[in-house]
């Protein structure tokens, strides 16, 4: 039997037999190692107590800057603009001047060939206005500073809230072109004007000023912030465009310029000659604390007793109701505030939120007004219809607010006499398709436009929610309305619930919602007032037209029958009287814009047509030179809708009734008609002779 032999590679191949001695010398160096590894990477206490350190929020902002609003470059750039133009605006309007702003975008071409602006990626701004100024010693805090400013703890509208803004429009220019934010400011005439170059310390959050001088500036009085940005310009809607003209539609009282990257210069003109009133500020409202916030108020007060401190830390309480509050939390109105603690705190809070307080003032808030808004509307959307609508004040978590709506209706007198296309056959099986535009709904907070996350805003789920086919519009089911509509909302308030840092959008409180959902109600009924007023007139004017088309043939039947002695004319004009009383008369006219009369039981509205404006055009045609009256705040007038208010107006009056069921009207009007026929024609306000001339003539022809 032959014996199986390995081949020579085999055996060099097969691995050496190991001793046990070998093997557990290597599984114990092998676990060493690895608790080596094991207690290299753990840490102890000490150590990771050695790396806690304070985060600046310069520095959680730098790192989170989305939360800002500079998500990407298109809005980056917006959001630069939008943080200067509301400091503007809000300093001229504290100092009670009326704000001339002027914005310059420019490319900046950082060595590269020359661009269009649509392909440009790096832009200057220029914000100049005619504010106050700022003080020398407050420019590098304020523009250099994040959670700096002088309206956080204010209880008074304004647009400014948090003190990021600037500050963090200037931390981003630094973060993507590495530039300073340069700053001149004068505070009169008289005074010099101070020149500023400051960026952020981000580990520090503290200015860092790299230049400081005095120069000579033209201009006498305000301030100009220029910071160069990374960002992308392009035109359209969330551009920086549509929100310069969206802030002149809610501010018709300031004077806007507009200097583009292209080099056109768009100026928006003042069409409301008086600031809006000023805002009062207020003291916090009870139902507005949280239960902390009133444990540190009771040890910030500078009352010695409760009653005093709860009269004088918050409004709408009075010493008599805050001895009821410390009666009813068995508190005793004399203990000093600090040793109000616990139990005793906790009792105190819930009966402040069970007692019956009345609303806070509303003296802190100033709305646009309808009559502004009605200007604002007109001078920038072309419609037919306009109306404003302002609700009455309201109150949630203790803040009070105001909503206010508008609406613009049509594409003016222009474009709807322009005639239509014929409609285009469509081949076997192809749709006509859907090209009804839809309403546009422009939101605004403290008079400031809201661009962006507009699904996620209280206004549009409002707009959404109102049923608009009950006022005539159509609309899909969870869509907007069609039609070419601008939907207007600004909510203003002391506090506006943003639901981000960035400022784009409302919260959805059941307060707010209510108060929106309706003033676009009122706001549709309208509208809807308006557009079957129009439909009933147009419908009337056709007869009319008609009537009229027979009219020659009428006269020169008459005329032939009488022999040719008619007298023409005079028949005309008659019947063109006829005709008009039979189909509507003056409310016909005065439907479809051919008076001067405004819109009736329409209140703060206007109504646009081929022939002119009617309604409240006092703010919409005013002149430069004329001064405005002041706005005032006042709740909508009520309408009283009818489903024809011209047969109502008419029915309103008793006729008496002549013979069996005919009115006088009627028996006028049919002798009217008989004595167009007589030789002469008798004066119409002489009834009588008309009543006994008919009579004459059919008793001659009798005889005959």
């Amino acid at each position: 039997m032959a014996t199986k032999t390995s081949s020579p590679r085999a055996q060099s191949s097969a691995p050496a037999p190991q001793s046990e001695t070998t093997v557990s010398e290597s599984v114990a160096s092998r676990k060493k190692s690895t608790s080596r590894d094991e207690s290299s990477a753990a840490v102890t206490a000490v150590e990771m107590g050695a790396r806690q350190r304070e985060i600046s929020v310069s520095e959680f902002f730098t790192k989170n800057r989305h939360l800002l609003g500079f998500d990407n470059p298109r809005k980056a750039l917006l959001t630069c603009v939008k943080e200067a133009v509301d400091n503007s605006l809000d300093a001229c309007e504290e100092a009670g001047i009326l704000p001339e702003v002027t914005v310059r975008l420019e490319m900046v071409a950082n060595g590269q060939a020359p661009v269009t602006p649509s392909q440009a990626t790096r832009f200057r701004i220029t914000v100049t206005d005619n504010g106050p100024g700022i003080v020398r010693q407050q420019i590098p805090r304020v523009f250099a500073k994040l959670l700096y400013g002088s309206k956080f703890h204010r209880m008074r509208m304004s647009r400014g809230q948090q003190g990021i803004g600037i500050s963090a429009a200037g931390m981003y220019g630094q973060l993507t072109t590495g530039k300073p934010v340069k700053v001149i400011s004068r505070t009169g005439p008289r005074a010099a004007a101070h020149y500023f170059e400051v960026q952020i310390d981000t580990k520090k959050n503290e200015p860092l000023v790299h230049e400081n001088k005095q120069i000579d500036w033209a201009q006498p009085q305000g301030t100009e912030v220029a910071l160069e940005v990374e960002g992308r310009y392009q035109k359209g809607r969330a551009s920086v465009d549509e929100w310069l003209e969206q802030t002149s539609i809610a501010n018709p009282h300031v004077r806007l310029v507009y200097h583009t990257p292209e080099g056109e210069t768009k100026e928006y003109p003042r069409t409301y000659h008086e600031l809006p009133p000023s805002p009062k500020e207020i003291k916090p409202h009870p139902y507005g604390i949280e239960f902390g916030a009133l444990l540190k108020m009771l040890q910030d007060t500078k009352s010695h007793t409760v009653a005093g401190f709860l009269a004088s830390d918050f409004c709408r309480v009075s010493p008599a109701l805050a001895e009821e509050i410390c009666k009813a939390a068995k508190v005793s109105p004399a203990t000093k505030p600090r040793d109000v603690k616990h139990q005793a705190a906790e009792t105190l809070y819930k009966t402040i939120q069970t007692t019956k307080i009345m609303a806070p003032p509303t003296n802190c808030i100033s709305p646009i007004g309808e009559k502004a808004i009605l200007s604002g509307l007109y001078k920038q959307i072309k419609g037919e219809f306009y109306t404003a609508v302002s609700r009455p004040p309201a109150v949630y978590r203790g803040y009070p607010f105001i909503i206010e709506a508008g609406l613009a209706f049509g594409k003016g007198p222009d474009e709807a006499a322009k005639p239509q296309q014929a409609a285009v056959p469509l081949a076997e099986g192809e749709d006509q398709g859907n090209d009804t535009e839809q309403a546009r709904v422009i939101r605004y907070a403290n008079r400031v436009p809201l661009l962006y996350q507009q699904s996620a805003c209280a206004t549009f789920k409002a707009v959404l929610s109102t049923t608009w086919r009950n006022y005539g519009v159509s609309q899909s089911r969870g869509a907007l309305p069609a039609g070419p509509m601008v939907i207007f909302v600004h909510m203003a308030s002391v506090w506006v619930p943003f639901t981000s840092e960035s400022k784009e959008a409302i919260a959805d409180y059941d307060e707010i919602q209510k108060e929106i959902t309706l003033a676009l109600r009122e706001a549709g009924r309208r509208l809807g007032i308006f557009l079957r007023r129009r439909e009933r007139a147009a419908s009337e004017f056709r007869r009319r037209n008609i009537f009229d088309l027979y009219i020659e043939e009428v006269v020169a039947a008459c005329n032939r029958l009488k022999g040719g002695n008619l007298p023409t004319e005079k028949l005309k004009e008659q019947l063109h009287k006829i005709a008009s009383s039979r189909t509507g008369g003056l409310k016909t006219d005065e439907a479809l814009g051919k008076t001067g009369a405004g819109p009736e039981g329409l209140p703060h509205s206007i109504i646009v047509t081929a022939e002119g404006i009617e309604g409240e055009t006092e703010m919409a045609q005013q002149t430069p030179g004329s001064p405005a009256p002041a706005t005032k705040t006042a709740e909508a007038e009520p309408i009283t809708e009818t489903k024809n208010p011209v047969k109502a107006k008419r029915g309103s009056k008793e006729t008496p009734k002549v013979g069996k069921g005919k009115s006088v009207g009627a028996t006028k009007a049919k002798v009217g008609q008989q004595a167009l026929f007589a030789d002469e024609q008798p004066s119409t306000k002489q009834s009588a002779p008309l009543k006994k001339k008919p009579a004459q003539v059919s008793a001659t022809r009798k005889r005959k």
